[in-house]
Order: structure tokens, then C-alpha cells, then sequence
């Protein structure tokens, strides 16, 4: 073959190559449209951003961030992003780690000397970040042995949050805020009830009917589980960073990145699978990603990542249905599109 044949075989199959990406962003592209424009059976009231090898191919908002005043939302508005915090206080954790202030398999009972109860001798550091510690209340005995069940819920990240404070001398909220100006999240920070942060409000859905949240019940105990106020741009970052290996060495990348436990979640079908550090490792129509979900206080959250097309899917909502059968009801509707997108030929 001539040069020339081999020049322009290769801008052959490069076109064909850009082709293919073009047509699969269009095809979930006017999926997604159609999803967050859509009224039934429930709205949608947030922002969606899809970026792919750190580019934004899509980023739209719909629905308002205030109601009563007509506010329309913005693609930088501010969100509480609930569960999803519990990642940041995971990274934190094994930054820690890493620089010796803790060891994640020695019993908490060395750095939370005041609890009483004898599961302090038995639950590591790890039990509580993934959420096989059994502990319902710090007064009480667990409901099972560690290490045996999962059980999700709040409890023991904000154990983590004090295990943090006690071994590095600094409180979450200063951990947290230091390491998002280290990545740039300029629009992320801790829930402070003290400060007038512009967030947006959270309300409940009933019937497409939206009641503003009263009061919130983020505080600062809380926060290491649910307490980070975020952006999908600024999320997008903390994608880059935790999944491109920036925030951690080898050794505590792989820690985090390996599934210790089963869960099962609606949104990615009825099956249990991997569980780690408050991340879900998920396998759905041949493909391997990750994700993790948040829900509660006017809010609905979902944080995807596809390694194997370096795609992050963010979804950010204000509104959260009173009714069971539809929470994260379009964060799965969407997802699927993208994971449709994604695995056609």
C-alpha cells in the first residue's frame, strides 16, 4: 500500500471514528431532552451534565430554583448532594491513611476512646466505610457482627467525621474545603448553617405539586455524610481526580476502587452488587461502571462514571417525590440513555 493509500485509510477511519461518537451523543442527547421536558408520571427539576475525556458533551437545567418566585434553575446552581458526600469523606479518611494518622483495620475504640459499648474493640475504620458495622445507635449493641450484613445509612460517616477531627487535629469542614481548593471545586463546600450560602431550595413532589423544605437537617454532625452543597461542573472535577488516581497513591486508589461488600439499588436493577467506600460498582448490559446516589431534603442526586468511554453522567435535583416509587425516578431513565448510547454498535 502507497503512502497516499495510507493517508487517507487513516482520515478514513478517523471520520468514521468521530461519525460514531457524533451519532451515539445524538442519540441520548434528544433522549435526555425528552426526559427532563416530560411531566409524566413525575417532573424533572435539575440540571444534567454529560462529559466525556473531560469535555462537556451535554448541559442543560430544567424547572426552577425557586418556585413560588418563578426562579428558573441555572446549570452552576449549588445543590446538596446528600449521600454523595460520603465519598469526599471516604478520600479523606485514606488520605489520612496514607500519611499514617490512622490505620483503617484497628478497632475505632483507639480513636473514639469515649464509646462504651464492646463493638468499639471489634469495628474497624473500613466497617464504617462501607457500611458492615452493625451499629444502629452509639448507646446500644449492634445488630449484627461486623463485617457479616450491610446496612446502609448516616451513623458511621458521621463517626468518620469524628475519627478524622481526633486523629488530624482538623475538623471535616476545614479537611474538606482545603482539598476542594486544591481541585479547583470553587463551587463546593460544607453546609454551614451560620453562613447565607446560595444554594438552591429543596422541595418535596407530590404529584407534580412542590413544597418548599422548611428546614433543613443538614448541621455540622451530619456533614460528613451528607453535607457537601456542590455543582455537576464541580463534580465532574471530583470524577477527573478520584478516577484518573489524583487523589490517592496506588496502593489506597486500589483500596478504594475495590468492591468489600454487596448492595442492592433500584436504580441499577434488583440484583446485589460490589460495594466499597460509598462507591457501587456496577455491571448492567455488559458494561462495568461506577456510581453513587444520594436522596433526601428536597434533593435527588446520581454520580456515574463509564471508564471504559472515560464518560461522567452528573444529575443534580431540588425535588425529591413523596412518593417511594419514584425516587430517582429520571436519574435511572437518563442513565439508561447514556448506558444505552454508550453499548450500541
Amino acid at each position: 500500500m502507497t503512502i497516499i493509500k495510507l493517508f487517507f485509510t487513516s482520515v478514513f477511519f478517523a471520520v468514521l471514528s468521530v461519525t460514531a461518537a457524533a451519532q451515539k451523543k445524538d442519540s441520548y442527547e434528544h433522549k435526555i431532552d425528552s426526559i427532563i421536558t416530560a411531566s409524566n408520571p413525575i417532573q424533572f427539576n435539575g440540571v444534567v451534565l454529560v462529559a466525556q475525556k473531560g469535555k462537556i458533551q451535554y448541559l442543560k437545567s430544567n424547572g426552577y430554583k425557586d418556585f413560588e418566585k418563578k426562579i428558573p434553575l441555572k446549570t452552576e446552581d449549588q445543590f446538596e448532594i446528600m449521600s454523595n458526600s460520603k465519598q469526599i469523606t471516604a478520600i479523606l479518611i485514606l488520605q489520612a491513611a496514607e500519611q499514617g494518622k490512622l490505620d483503617l483495620h484497628t478497632p475505632i475504640k483507639k480513636y473514639l476512646p469515649g464509646l462504651t459499648q464492646t463493638w468499639a474493640d471489634t469495628v474497624t475504620i473500613h466497617h464504617l466505610l462501607n457500611h458492615t458495622h452493625g451499629i444502629s445507635n452509639p448507646e446500644k449493641p449492634a445488630a449484627f457482627k461486623a463485617g457479616t450484613q450491610f446496612k446502609y445509612g448516616n451513623l458511621s460517616y458521621m463517626m468518620l467525621g469524628d475519627i478524622l477531627k481526633n486523629t488530624t487535629g482538623k475538623s471535616f469542614t476545614e479537611l474538606a474545603n482545603s482539598l476542594f481548593k486544591k481541585l479547583r471545586m470553587d463551587h463546593t463546600f460544607v453546609y454551614n448553617t451560620k453562613n447565607n450560602q446560595s444554594l438552591v431550595s429543596g422541595y418535596m413532589n407530590e404529584n407534580n405539586k412542590f413544597e418548599k423544605v422548611k428546614e433543613s437537617f443538614l448541621n455540622e454532625d451530619i456533614a460528613p455524610a451528607a453535607g457537601i452543597i456542590s455543582t455537576v461542573q464541580d463534580l465532574a472535577s471530583w470524577d477527573e481526580a478520584l478516577f484518573k488516581g489524583k487523589l490517592l497513591s496506588a496502593k489506597f486508589q486500589k483500596q478504594m476502587m475495590t468492591p468489600s461488600t454487596r448492595s442492592q439499588h433500584d436504580v441499577f436493577g434488583k440484583e446485589s452488587m460490589g460495594f466499597g467506600y460509598n462507591i457501587r460498582f456496577i455491571k448492567e448490559a455488559g458494561l462495568d461502571y461506577y456510581a453513587v446516589t444520594g436522596l433526601g431534603d428536597g434533593f435527588t442526586c446520581l454520580n456515574t462514571y463509564f471508564p471504559s468511554t472515560d464518560t461522567t453522567l452528573i444529575i443534580l435535583e431540588n425535588q425529591m417525590p413523596e412518593n417511594r416509587e419514584y425516587w430517582s425516578f429520571k436519574e435511572a431513565a437518563i442513565k439508561n440513555a447514556v448506558l444505552k448510547a454508550i453499548t450500541s454498535k
